[in-house]
């Protein structure tokens, strides 16, 4: 198997790359494979939907060497990139100490991971990346907000516009909704706006996936109590879906510590301002919907009361192999 024609590509299909960005904590969007960068080529270059912000993947099928470590720095200089990600079949020690390193030295406009992947099948289903992080950035989690604003204070790509653009026309629907979200806020050019629902660790969310064509109300839930909140709420499902008039999405996020609760719209483009006014419109009314029917809800939240149970494992019948 060749890097470049084979596995490159393969590690580059949609569905793959959600099982990458789910290991990250990101989500990912391809904008280029084999990009020039100087003298050499990246094998993947995506774009971190949540800010904006460059991601360069570059891949080797063996253990890691000097060569594919220098490249990697060629590209964060020549990208300016705030995510590299190094994934090979085995980091050597020195390596992943280099990326440790790195990740201490370097300000917050850069982040230095390193994966171990691994291919899985299960039964006779197509082979499926797993992804081990050996090295990650310090205190990642509340580094994102950091890299985030030093980004915001770089120049804004025509797609960075575009999007400021089009939550400035979300908040002027927001307004004449006049729900409980306010549009008196401003526009950030990126792919998400978050709004108050007055307790730390939940906030409203309108985000638009480009990739996906969709555009997305929610209620995310971050933090170490995440999930026990979420399954709080979940408990009150029948009760809040026959409130709103329209089933949700309840998204666990099992591979992540946070969640959400959310409901789409698909087969939109929110690159089309002529569509715009019908987006939004829908976006004010689910965002205006969620804040109603989980204000009170949220407020009242007690982990506490939340004991996990044990889920009965039986037997699938099949069992995840290594290849």
């Amino acid at each position: 198997m060749s890097e470049s024609s084979d596995f490159t590509p393969w590690l580059a299909r949609e569905d793959n790359l959600e099982i990458l960005g789910e290991t990250l904590g990101i989500d990912l969007e391809l904008e280029a494979q084999e990009k020039s960068v100087g003298p050499f080529r990246a094998d993947i270059l995506c774009k971190d939907i949540g800010t904006g912000s460059w991601v360069l993947v570059e891949n080797q099928l063996e253990r890691t060497d000097h060569s594919h470590l220098g490249q990697l720095l060629t590209y964060a200089s020549g990208l300016e990139a705030v995510t590299i990600v190094w994934i090979a079949a085995r980091f050597t020690e020195e390596h992943r100490s280099t990326l440790d390193w790195l990740n201490k030295i370097t300000d917050e406009s850069f982040r230095f991971f390193g994966l171990e992947v691994e291919l899985w099948r299960i039964g006779d289903s197509p082979a499926a990346p797993k992804f081990n992080i050996v090295s990650k950035p310090n205190d990642w989690s509340r580094s994102v907000a950091q890299a985030a604003r030093a980004i915001d204070e770089s120049e804004l790509s025509d797609t960075r516009l575009k999007q400021r653009s089009y939550w400035d026309a979300f908040h002027q629907a927001l307004d004449k909704a006049a729900g409980p979200v306010s549009g008196a806020r401003k526009p950030q050019p990126q792919s998400w706006m978050g709004y108050s629902i007055g307790r730390t660790g939940f906030n409203l969310g309108a985000v638009m996936i480009r990739p996906k064509r969709q555009i997305r109300a929610e209620l995310y839930i971050a933090g170490d109590l995440a999930k026990s909140f979420f399954h709080l709420l979940q408990e009150q499902k029948q009760a809040i879906e026959q409130e709103l008039g329209y089933e949700l999405d309840w998204e666990e996020l099992p591979t992540r510590r946070d969640c959400r609760i959310s409901v789409y719209m698909t087969k939109v483009d929110p690159e089309d301002e002529r569509d715009w006014p019908r987006q939004h419109e829908w976006l004010a009314a689910k965002v205006n919907d969620l804040h109603r029917a989980f204000l009170n809800r949220v407020r009242e939240l007690d982990a506490d009361e939340w004991q996990k149970e044990r889920q009965a494992g039986g037997a699938t019948g099949q069992e995840a192999t290594e290849i």
